[in-house]
């Protein structure tokens, strides 16, 4: 029985209108979907990841490569489809018994932005040294500390940092507990050049 979105999968080319109408959808300007092509055209992006339902796109990130420090990447844009967004994907769909019969039981959200997050922590708590070997050393987002911190992004591990962007809103996820000491530069995509 499904239990809820498909499984995270890589964004390839044939997606990129669908992720481009999802992050337009998604938010008041067209500023995410120029970032997204920056990154690209600038060779930055390393990883873009969709989670799906029912045929439809419903969440996307994107994980770009940090100028500095080497190894680590930054989590941005993440995007769900607006109609799915604070579980409204389950809302959205009827609720039936054994029998067929509609009800509306309490049963946890869809929620995609959730789910993401969720995946993308367990790669991080996963022992296996080959996997580790695949990741960025860190993954800094710029958010709301009580939304990413539940998914193991840690903004008082960032305090060190030195940043152009306010460091209450940037967290890390990174294996282990130290509180690393360096200069973020973001890929240029962010600053509007290249």
């Amino acid at each position: 029985m499904v239990a809820g979105p498909d499984t995270l999968n890589e964004v390839k080319e044939e997606y990129f209108d669908e992720v481009e109408a999802l992050l337009l959808a998604a938010f008041p300007t067209g500023a995410e979907a120029l970032l997204v092509r920056k990154l690209r055209a600038d060779g930055d992006m390393l990883y873009e990841c969709r989670k799906s339902w029912d045929g439809k796109i419903g969440g996307y990130f994107a994980l770009s490569r940090m100028q500095a420090p080497e190894g680590w990447a930054c989590l941005a844009p993440m995007a769900v489809r607006p109609e799915w967004q604070n579980g409204g994907l389950a809302d959205s769909m009827p609720k039936r018994n054994a029998g067929g019969v509609e009800v509306q039981p309490h049963r946890p959200s869809f929620r995609f932005g959730t789910r993401m997050l969720q995946e993308l922590e367990c790669l991080y708590e996963l022992p296996s040294e080959k996997i580790r070997e695949r990741l960025p050393e860190t993954i800094v987002v710029l958010g709301k500390p009580s939304f990413y911190g539940r998914y193991g992004f840690s903004l008082e591990r960032a305090q060190k940092l030195k940043s152009p962007y306010p460091l209450k809103y940037t967290l890390i996820l990174r294996h282990g507990d130290d509180v690393p000491e360096a200069e973020l530069i973001y890929p240029r995509a962010f600053s509007g050049s290249g």
